[in-house]
């Protein structure tokens, strides 16, 4: 996929995903599902989307929505709009959809399209994992990627503020 045109399609809502989910399954493509903030992007973020898409033939990535982060992070999250993290998510060579989530995990998300791995950051145990029951259950996987230490958002933006350094 070359065209810059083509990236927008990459992002879907959840009765589109679905219908493809359905035709990548009729092809027997392996789907995976990592999801995450993506506020600022760096390269630990690329490390672990291409480790998940290691894992399989279709990569999907569920993005917090800008509400979700401010639950999550404060109200001074996320740094970029969700569309905009959603562009840049759907750019990347790695990604072959990108569906927004509103709830603080994406637990509904995850037992509707039932991916065949689960894949979060190695900061998590399973138990911690949303959806790792529901996909186990299932007869799917959950794997944990590897993380690049010493880099995160938060670190990004305390060294912008000032703060401590990351690397």
């Amino acid at each position: 996929m070359r065209s810059i045109q083509a990236i927008p399609s990459k992002i879907f809502n959840l009765a589109a995903l679905k219908q493809q989910v359905t035709r990548w399954r009729l092809q027997g493509k392996k789907i995976v599902f990592t999801n995450g903030v993506f506020d600022i992007l760096h390269e630990g973020h690329i490390a672990s989307l291409s480790e998940a898409a290691s894992y399989g033939d279709i990569l999907i990535v569920g993005l917090n929505a800008d509400s979700s982060v401010k639950r999550l992070k404060g109200n001074d999250r996320p740094v970029n709009v969700q569309d905009a993290r959603a562009l840049l998510l759907a750019s990347l060579l790695m990604t072959d959809a990108i569906i927004i989530f509103e709830e603080d995990t994406p637990l509904n998300l995850i037992t509707a399209l039932m991916p065949d791995i689960l894949v979060k950051g190695g900061d998590y145990t399973v138990a911690q994992i949303a959806g790792a029951t529901e996909v186990l259950a299932n007869g799917g996987e959950v794997k944990l990627a590897k993380m690049v230490e010493g880099i995160s958002t938060t670190a990004i933006i305390e060294k912008m503020q000032g703060g401590k350094t990351s690397r």
